[in-house]
Formats: structure tokens, C-alpha cells, sequence
């Protein structure tokens, strides 16, 4: 059975560009497709097309071509990978995270360990607050080599695409730091890597007494403005949290992203109900991340409006506090994507295939689901499901060996990585742990 359709066209790759590799003896070749919402009478693989016995060819940085039932043609000069009977899934796409950071937080998790809560920690001036002293007294250059072996292993955990947000930084200077060290690693390794504007994480301490001014900064042209004309990023978030900013002022600065061409995000809903996921809804937000205390009307206001839900397992996990209601939220209909949230403060868990185990015993995702939301809709959740996320004739050529027969084996092997060799844009990358 060949594949056809999808988007591309890898004649268009210079012949002198085009890489051949053909990746034959694959025992499952997993096609994530379409937004898992609710089973559909399909049972536990929903939203997941499999091939066995499959083979795949890349030509240039596209997915040329696949089949099952025998070896595909090859011809000379092509490269042959042997798959060794093993699953291939695509690349695998970690939608938020805070990868770029400075300091230590582990005195937090003691804390937390012995009875104290994430908020009052916060209130107590830690939390944020503290990887942003951090940020602050680190150069670009040092925040580059400080997240240069997180990717490394990110990478080699079979993760190709990372969300990047600013957020230590809550300065013009620094958050402009943060956003130019992303930019930075992006061209220094394989991950490709998305910038977000986070400049509404906290209010700094210096500004404690007068919100608004901090406020007129992160929607200024000397902060915002620049972040946009320097193609620092894609997204604006803002977290709306009574510990953070209130509705009103999210929607202030989310509009203003809006007029710089920025697409707005939410931390929604993490803490407390003040009706973040709503405010994503209304201000055409292309996620809402987190939502552990979302409601019924948060769920239909996001699935009216086509808005994400980006869940992040491993926070609740690592704070041990009550996960998201993902069964609610997909039962109902609305797509689900995962992430680590990777930061040093309620999420210090850098492996993505973790995080599916987590959702599958804390939150009752299936496998498939979780494949799903790593893949198809996490790439929706950054804009890229057109080029990411799949596997279909013309895009992207990422994809991942794993060395385990199935993908329900990715979570089932809790903690233990199941990479083999990662393709990322046509072309194998060394791994480096």
C-alpha cells in the first residue's frame, strides 16, 4: 500500500540537496492523524493508522514515499536503514516548555517535599522570582551553554521540535537575552526550536507597586516590538493566574501581541478558576496550557473557538497536586496535545516519552492518545501541523527509531529511553546524551 496525498513536493529539493535514505524491515510504522477526541468507537488505537512490515523512503527533507508487504525499490547511491523489525513514530514535539534557564531550584522542591505549596512559595518571594535573579546575572552566551546539553538529550529522547518561552527575565534586556539565545541554539544544533514571548510570567519585585507600568513594558515597542521585528517569536504568552496577571490584563496584553503579529497562549487555569480558558477562547488563542482546574465552560468556549489544550502531566506530577481532567477534555471533544513544561521550578523532567507515562496512568490517556498529542497536535498547538507531526507524502521527513516493536511500548517503558536513531529534516543526527 503506498502512501498519497499530503502537502510538498520533494521534486522541488535541488538534485545536488536530495538526500536518499530508505528505511526498510519496520515492524510498525505509526501514522498519527487527526485530533484524538474521544474514542469513536475505535478503541484504545484511535488516531493512529499503523503499517506492518512497512518501509519508508526520504528524498530531500520530505517524506517521499511509503508502503507495507516487502522491501521497497532502491537504487544506487541510496542509503539503507534497517529498522530491525522495531516501531517508527515522527519526530516527537515538546509544545512548552522553559528549556532556557539559569540557577538551581532544588531548595523549592525540599519545601515543597515537607508541606509547602508551589503558591506559597511564590508568595514568599521564591518561585519564579529565583530563576529570574538567575537569568539576570547570566550572559546570553552562558544561558546558550547551559541549554545546549538539555537539547542534546531532549534530542536524544527522540524529541525534533521544542517550545521555548522567555519568562526569567521580565526586563527588556533580559527577555530579549532569553529569546536570543533561542535563537542562537536554533542554529547551533538539530532540535528545531520555537520562540515564545513570556514577558508576562510574574511581576518582578521591582515593580511590586505599580503593575501597570510593568505592564506598559512587556506590550511596549522597546520590549514587544522588538521581540517581533526581530523574529525572536512566534507566540505571546501571558500567565493568567491570581499569583500572576488577572483576566483583564492578560487580554490587554494579548491583544497587544496580537497588533505586533504575535499569536497569543495561555497558561490557563493552573491554580485557580478566574477564567483564563475562557480569555483564550475569546482572544483566538492557538493553545491554553495547563488546565488543571478548567470547567465545563472553559471546555466548550475552547472547542468553539478551535483553541488546544496543551495538558503538562509531569508539572502536576513533580508538584503533586491533581492532574488535568483529560478524559473530560477529550471526551468532550476538544484535541489534546502534551508537554513536559521542562523549567526548574514545578517541572524539572526533560524526557517527553516520561510524560506520556504519566499521562497514561494519572490521567487514563491511552498510548495512542499520547502518540496523538505528541505529535499531531502538538505540531497544531505551534502552528506546523502542515509540515509536522505525521506521516504522509511531503512533509517533513522527522521521524524517530525506537527499539521497541509497538509504540504502546514508548509509555508502557516508563523511564527508559526507547530511541534508536533520530531523522530530523531527511537527514540522521548523532545523539548525544
Amino acid at each position: 500500500m503506498d502512501a498519497n496525498g499530503g502537502l510538498g513536493d520533494p521534486s522541488e529539493i535541488c538534485e545536488n540537496e536530495r538526500n536518499m535514505i530508505v528505511i526498510q524491515n519496520i515492524g510498525q510504522l505509526a501514522m498519527p492523524g487527526g485530533r484524538v477526541a474521544g474514542d469513536g468507537g475505535q478503541g484504545s488505537h484511535c488516531g493512529v493508522d499503523v503499517l506492518r512490515d512497512a518501509w519508508l523512503r526520504i528524498e530531500g527533507d520530505r517524506i517521499a514515499s511509503f508502503g507495507d508487504g516487502g522491501a521497497p525499490a532502491t537504487a544506487a547511491g541510496d542509503e539503507i536503514i534497517d529498522a530491525g523489525g522495531k516501531c517508527v513514530v515522527p519526530g516527537l514535539i515538546d509544545c512548552h516548555t522553559h528549556t532556557v534557564f539559569a540557577g538551581s531550584r532544588e531548595g523549592e522542591f525540599v519545601k515543597r517535599i515537607e508541606g509547602k505549596s508551589y503558591a506559597q512559595i511564590a508568595e514568599e518571594g521564591g518561585g519564579i522570582k529565583t530563576s529570574v535573579k538567575a537569568v539576570r546575572e547570566a550572559s546570553e552566551d552562558e544561558l546558550v551553554a547551559l541549554a545546549l546539553p538539555r537539547l542534546n538529550r531532549m534530542l536524544a529522547g527522540g524529541v525534533t521540535t521544542v517550545e521555548i518561552k522567555s519568562g526569567y527575565g521580565l526586563s527588556a534586556v533580559d527577555e530579549l537575552k532569553m529569546l536570543r539565545a533561542v535563537k542562537k541554539l536554533n542554529q547551533m544544533q538539530p532540535v528545531e526550536l520555537v520562540g515564545t514571548f513570556l514577558g508576562a510570567h510574574t511581576v518582578p519585585a521591582e515593580y511590586t507597586d505599580r503593575r501597570d507600568d510593568y505592564i506598559d513594558l512587556a506590550c511596549s515597542d522597546e520590549l514587544m516590538g522588538c521581540v517581533a521585528r526581530e523574529g525572536l517569536a512566534e507566540f505571546c504568552d501571558v500567565f493568567t493566574e491570581r499569583t500572576a496577571f488577572t483576566v483583564d490584563e492578560s487580554r490587554r496584553i494579548l491583544l497587544k501581541a496580537k497588533e505586533y503579529g504575535l499569536t497569543p497562549k495561555l497558561h490557563a487555569d493552573q491554580i485557580t478558576q478566574i477564567g483564563a480558558s475562557r480569555l483564550a477562547a475569546e482572544v483566538g488563542a492557538i493553545s491554553a496550557d495547563h488546565l488543571e482546574t478548567i470547567d465545563d465552560g472553559g471546555i466548550d468556549a475552547m472547542k468553539e473557538a478551535g483553541v488546544i489544550a496543551v495538558l503538562l502531566p509531569g508539572c502536576s506530577w513533580f508538584l503533586g497536586v491533581e492532574q488535568a481532567p483529560a478524559r473530560k477534555i477529550i471526551d468532550a471533544g476538544l484535541p489534546v496535545a502534551l508537554a513536559t513544561d521542562y523549567n526548574p521550578g514545578s517541572s524539572m523532567v526533560e524526557s517527553l516519552t516520561l510524560v506520556m507515562s504519566i499521562a497514561c496512568t494519572q490521567m487514563r490517556m491511552t498510548p495512542a492518545e499520547c502518540l496523538v498529542a505528541v505529535t499531531t497536535n502538538a505540531a497544531a498547538a505551534l502552528n506546523r501541523a502542515d509540515r509536522i507531526g505525521t506521516v504522509a507524502k511531503g512533509m517533513q521527513a522527522d521521524l524517530v527509531i525506537l527499539d521497541v516493536e509497538n509504540y504502546d511500548q514508548l509509555p508502557y517503558n516508563a523511564g527508559r529511553n526507547c530511541v534508536r536513531r533520530v531523522i530530523k529534516g531527511g537527514r540522521v543526527v548523532p545523539l548525544r546524551s
